[in-house]
């Protein structure tokens, strides 16, 4: 068990909503309710049972009372498996407000689409992502944590893959396939599945560039649209994620392109196929910034600092590894394995914006991945 940062949400007065935790499918979103719920009755309603799918489909007020029994607390897991599911929460909410609502949905791009209408004003919604730095450090502390670094870069952090060790590949082998894949295919219309498989290759070779659709569209054989459309479907399945270009000031900014990265490390090496150690990696690089990235992307959503984040970049090539824009500062991050001279970011952009820089390595790193 890894203490979950988001955890501190069940702490919060919620009554009268329901609190909806959404992501990726095994990162932890059922361990992480009903651990909070352990010493407590509930009634907890699995949706991947076709029986509660379908008593959950269009009930009435009578029946969802009839459901709902006289528990105080309901935990619907899978929601996205039911359809119209936000109007039957929405009864419960609205006519049972004294029953304390939990869900849990593995595709947002579905649930989120059943979910806004219905449940405007009516909900809590979180995000949950594979084990964070912070929590596995908690988990295994500093010094094992330190040992395992290069690991992480390689296999990710995905509880599954964390507590298999030695069978990391095919763990990751099975998540891309059976979970992710799952998901993807089922609640949305991608009719090529080859399409995506060659898309997601494509992404996962270009981690850290900037990423150019009409480039995207000649590589795999379909047009922008497509590519715009399955990248978007992507993002929701919490596969990949953007980081668009920073420009306020500056005519020779690089206004509108954007980078991609993947959530999890191991899943993107999955996906091209390679494990091996960082030494025999042109890659290293990549990987290091896709992580450091991605850990504080998890920060920045599990301890609300409703920061902006970004890429800076001139035409004249002049480049800022991350940008952050939080309580009207922009903060700027060069990101590097090992220091070798003294590193700077560019002037341009320091002046412009009077920005705070650091550059980071895997010296002081923790820095970064850790918000205190």
């Amino acid at each position: 068990m890894y203490h979950r940062t988001l955890a501190s949400i069940f702490n919060k007065n919620t009554r009268g909503k329901a609190v909806v935790i959404v992501g990726a499918r095994q990162v932890g979103k059922t361990t992480l309710i009903k651990n909070a719920l352990k010493n407590k009755e509930f009634l907890f309603l699995d949706a991947d049972d076709p029986t509660v799918r379908r008593l959950l489909t269009h009930p009435n007020t009578a029946q969802i009372q009839n459901i709902l029994g006289a528990f105080k607390i309901v935990f619907i897991d899978e929601a996205q498996r039911i359809e119209d599911i936000g109007l039957t929460l929405k009864i419960i909410t609205d006519q049972f407000p004294h029953i304390q609502l939990y869900v849990s949905g593995s595709s947002s791009f579905e649930l989120g689409n059943k979910l806004n209408e219905p449940l405007t004003g009516r909900k809590w919604e979180y995000e949950l992502f594979p084990i964070s730095w912070e929590e596995y450090e908690s988990k295994v502390g500093y010094v094992i944590a330190e040992q395992n670094l290069e690991n992480r870069l390689l296999f990710g952090m995905y509880p599954e893959v964390l507590n298999d060790k030695g069978n990391e590949r095919n763990v990751l082998k099975n998540l891309a396939s059976s979970y992710l894949y799952r998901d993807i295919l089922a609640f949305s219309d991608i009719r090529k599945p080859e399409v995506l498989d060659n898309l997601l290759l494509a992404l996962a070779l270009q981690i850290g560039n900037e990423v150019n659709y009409n480039e995207l569209a000649q590589t795999v054989g379909v047009n922008k649209n497509t590519i715009q459309k399955y990248i978007t479907i992507l993002e929701k399945a919490y596969i990949v994620f953007r980081l668009n270009s920073f420009s306020r000031n500056l005519r020779n900014e690089i206004k509108r392109n954007r980078k991609i990265y993947f959530y999890d490390n191991g899943i993107r090496n999955m996906i091209i196929g390679n494990f091996n150690s960082l030494e025999l990696r042109n890659d290293k690089g990549a990987l290091w910034e896709n992580f450091l990235i991605a850990e504080r992307l998890k920060q920045n959503s599990y301890k609300s600092t409703f920061a902006r984040m970004y890429f800076w970049r001139t035409k004249q090539q002049q480049e800022v590894d991350f940008v952050e824009e939080k309580n009207g500062k922009i903060y700027g991050t060069e990101f590097k394995w090992k220091i070798r001279k003294q590193q700077k970011l560019p002037t341009t952009f320091v002046k412009t914006y009077h920005a705070k820089t650091q550059v980071i390595d895997k010296d002081n790193f923790r820095d970064f991945v850790i918000i205190t």
